[in-house]
Parts: C-alpha cells; structure tokens; sequence
C-alpha cells in the first residue's frame, strides 16, 4: 500500500473511530489524521502480530477493519489523556 493510500485510511479509520466513541474528542481534522494513522499503524501491527494477516490491498477488509480498530483504541487513550488533564 502506498504512503497516500495509507494517509488516506487513517483519516477514514480516525473519522470513523471519532464517530463510534461516545462524547466530544477534541481536536480537529489534523488531530483526527494523526490519530487515525497510528491507529492504523497499531491496528495493523496487532492484526499481524496476532493473527499473521497481510496487509497489501487498500480496499481488503481487513485492513479496514484493523486500521479502524487500532484508531479506536489510539483515540479512546488519546480522549483519556486529555480528559484527565482537564480534571
């Protein structure tokens, strides 16, 4: 997968993880990015590290689903950080 096509993933993953958790994520769509490509890059290393799947095809549901999974769990402690800082 290409270095856009994978910018381009974690945006989607980020806004897509943003929309599920529960509450305002602060941030724009900057963070969101951000966010959404460690995701991807977590979800990707969890999906091989466990499961041993491949990740080469963009449009594999696989990739989208771990690349949104690991951006729900990059998010979720991104929103816990800064929602204890608050407080």
């Amino acid at each position: 997968m290409g270095f856009f096509a994978f910018i381009l993933l974690g945006l989607i993953a980020g806004a897509i993880a943003r929309a599920i958790l529960p509450g305002r994520q602060p941030g724009g769509w900057f963070v969101t990015l951000i966010l959404g490509v460690l995701g991807a890059f977590l979800g990707g290393w969890l999906g091989g590290l466990i499961f041993d799947v491949d990740f080469d095809e963009f449009f594999s549901i696989t990739t989208w689903l771990w690349a949104i999974i690991g951006a729900l769990i990059v998010v979720f402690v991104y929103q816990a950080i800064r929602n204890r800082a608050r407080a």
